[in-house]
């Protein structure tokens, strides 16, 4: 088994790539080794010292450290990934749902809402697994998008300049009724 991985624009975190499929649908994020009981590969890559947060895409993982060095633990998530697929166990414990809240926003904004979730869906969403991370539309009120920013997205530093200046400015050209997108 050959694994590929992928710097992100999060310095802090690392994409794995298996070469297979990880959850065939939704996405699962792990902000803290206690929330990976749904997961028997998020429990093996938290026993992996440094290892802070783990996001499953549809084909890869995204794996953000905290002060550990990359040359230091990319070798032990390596092998724990590697490991974990070829025993055959389940990524999962649970059947996987793109894990939010309901979405929020008034009734007479519903056709708005749904341009909205289109171009998310269509042009934002790609492009941001690509960076290993996902993004999901969370709501909509006076004008303001709220976003869902999980997994290489959450913490990046440049997450703010893809929110203001790349989504904004692309929902804003489609939907004048966009004034502004904020991450939750």
């Amino acid at each position: 088994m050959f694994i590929q991985t992928e710097a992100t624009p999060n310095p802090a975190t690392l994409k794995f790539l298996p070469g297979r499929i990880v959850l065939p649908e939704g996405t699962m994020d792990f902000r803290k080794s206690e929330d990976a009981a749904a997961s028997p590969l998020a429990e093996k890559l938290f026993e992996v010292e440094g290892v802070e947060g783990i996001f499953f895409g549809h084909d890869f993982i995204s794996v953000t450290k905290g002060d550990a060095d990359w040359q230091h633990i990319k070798p032990a998530i390596l092998g724990a990934i590697m490991e974990h697929f070829m025993s055959g166990a389940p990524v999962t414990r649970m059947d996987t749902e793109a894990v939010g809240d309901e979405e929020f926003f008034e009734a007479d904004d519903a056709e708005t809402v749904e341009t909205i979730k289109e171009l998310i869906e269509t042009r934002v969403r790609p492009a941001v697994a690509q960076d290993g991370g996902d993004i999901t539309f969370r709501g909509f009120r006076d004008g303001v998008v709220y976003l869902s920013m999980r997994g290489a997205c959450s913490g990046c530093p440049s997450s703010t300049a893809t929110l203001k200046h790349g989504i904004q400015n692309l929902l804003r050209h489609f939907v004048p009724e966009v004034e502004e997108v904020r991450a939750l």
